[in-house]
């Protein structure tokens, strides 16, 4: 996986989104971390060199300078909608496994620009697949009731009671891609 996009937090104040994406496939990820944690990613996204090193800066240069290489971040478990993560570090001698926040690992892999895994149950639970969404389909039978979107759906066919419950539902979930898109649609409607 790698970083595709960082967005604010629909729903967290000071809190952003750090969205994964699948290199040769359409999931997505996305993962709540701290404003520290954003701006570092993008520091080193964009490839600024502050002026001091950043804390990730640091930890990369003192593992560099002691020969640890970062061979890759795994996103090895997701409880309570806490992800957790392990850098896999490897010494002249031995491969070691460190546990480490979600949001410090990513902002070492762009450093170091080393590949992202993530298991396939979390991507499963909590990730997003673009491609799986589309157009929802009128019902012929007008006597039954629609059921509740479930975010698989063209949010323009849907009426703002319908967006404002399945905004909740993925707010709920911190589903935040989803979130954005139902508030966007939402807001132009109020535009009109």
């Amino acid at each position: 996986m790698e970083v595709v996009a960082l967005s604010h937090s629909v729903t967290q104040t000071h809190s952003y989104a750090v969205v994964l994406g699948e290199m040769n496939g359409t999931r997505k990820l996305p993962i709540v971390i701290g404003s520290a944690e954003a701006q570092s990613i993008a520091i080193a996204l964009e490839n600024i060199e502050p002026t001091r090193p950043l804390t990730h800066d640091l930890m990369k240069n003192f593992m560099m300078a002691f020969e640890v290489e970062l061979l890759e971040v795994v996103v090895s478990d997701l409880q309570e909608g806490v992800f957790y993560a392990k850098l896999v570090c490897f010494t002249e001698k031995q491969t070691i496994e460190i546990d480490s926040r979600t949001s410090d690992a990513l902002a070492l892999a762009v450093r170091f620009h080393c590949p992202v895994f993530v298991y396939e149950h979390i991507l499963e639970s909590a990730g997003v697949d673009q491609q799986s969404e589309k157009p929802r389909k009128k019902s012929a039978k007008a006597a039954e009731p629609e059921p509740v979107p479930t975010g698989n759906d063209d949010y323009k066919l849907m009426t703002m009671p319908e967006l404002q419950n399945l905004l909740d539902k993925v707010v709920e979930q911190e589903d935040y891609i989803k979130a954005i898109a139902i508030r966007n649609e939402m807001e132009s409607r109020k535009k009109k």
